[in-house]
């Protein structure tokens, strides 16, 4: 049986949502057509994917199997198409994907120097899609900041930076010039509470269960919007926060908060040609200038008021 590409991004749809009809709405295409697709590939597979009544839609073994395959398998597809059409234009096309914060021109002012007409692009990532453009090749190679899911990829650690809480210009802590992780503990953080496992592990509103719902945040200039409104802090890199400056908010290094990791991350197999050029480069660049950035920071404490 060959499996229907179009079923399994309806199905996943559908396994996002846990609702046809918003699922339905999101593919552009009615409900009952999308009900008659799923029940097409029910029956192709001979299991249910979904357990159903009038209330509620929910997966079964079968179909949390599916969620877990059809994911790299449709990246794949995607990642097949976008190769096979870049080999077909006649210019080369380069892109990389690369983190909030992070700068990369030194690298790509290398890259355009030794192939002239190399078509560099850069395409910026968040936490949800930093690995995702790289396996359905949206990039050729990703700059990450970890932990990330190393399965398919290969990854080399480049540097560690410090990491900042951001806290309101009104917050009780705005005039510090430095924090400790205690000093957060009675604050609503605006994140994965697993993203800072220092502040996880003291944070009273884990403690208390009284911890209130985190809204999808998609950019970081969305969280920071909510800090600067007092509604809660975050934890960001310090090259990150250094970029993103405004009067409404205050960084501030947290003493005893781990670093942050930064690497040079790409498809398994792919080390060749400008993969590997492009991985060499930012092996030898990439740490230096974060250094220097980094020493400008210690000696200038308000460089990110």
């Amino acid at each position: 049986m060959d499996v229907d590409l179009r079923k399994l991004r309806y199905f996943l749809a559908v396994a996002e949502e846990l609702h046809f009809g918003r699922a339905a709405e999101r593919l552009h295409i009615t409900q009952p057509v999308l009900s008659r697709q799923i029940r097409v590939l029910e029956s192709e597979l001979g299991v249910d994917v979904f357990r159903r009544d009038r209330r509620s839609t929910v997966l079964t073994p079968a179909g949390e199997q599916l969620v877990h395959d059809a994911g790299p398998l449709l990246a794949g597809a995607d990642a097949l198409l976008r190769r096979v059409r870049a080999a077909g234009e006649s210019v080369t096309r380069f892109t990389i994907g690369f983190m909030p914060g992070i700068t990369l021109t030194a690298v790509v002012r290398l890259l355009r120097e030794r192939h002239a007409g190399l078509d560099v692009r850069m395409l910026r990532t968040g936490w949800h899609d930093q690995v995702e453009v790289l396996h359905d090749a949206r990039a050729d190679v990703g700059i990450v900041r970890l932990p990330i899911d190393p399965a398919g990829l290969e990854v080399r650690p480049l540097y560690t930076e410090p990491r900042l809480v951001m806290v309101a210009s009104s917050h009780r802590l705005a005039g510090k010039e430095t924090v400790r992780v205690a000093d957060l503990a009675a604050d609503h953080l605006l994140q994965d509470p697993d993203a800072v496992p220092e502040w996880r592990d003291i944070a009273v509103e884990l403690r208390t269960g009284e911890r209130r719902p985190v809204p999808a945040i998609h950019s970081v200039e969305e969280k920071l919007e909510l800090v600067a409104g007092g509604q809660g802090i975050a934890v960001i890199p310090a090259s990150t926060a250094n970029f993103y400056t405004r009067a409404d908010i205050k960084a501030i290094p947290v003493e005893d908060l781990g670093p942050n990791q930064v690497a040079v991350a790409w498809p398994a197999g792919r080390t060749a040609g400008l993969v590997k050029e492009f991985v060499d480069a930012a092996t030898a660049l990439l740490p230096e200038h974060q250094g220097q950035k980094n020493h400008a920071t210690m000696d200038s404490p308000n460089s990110f008021d």
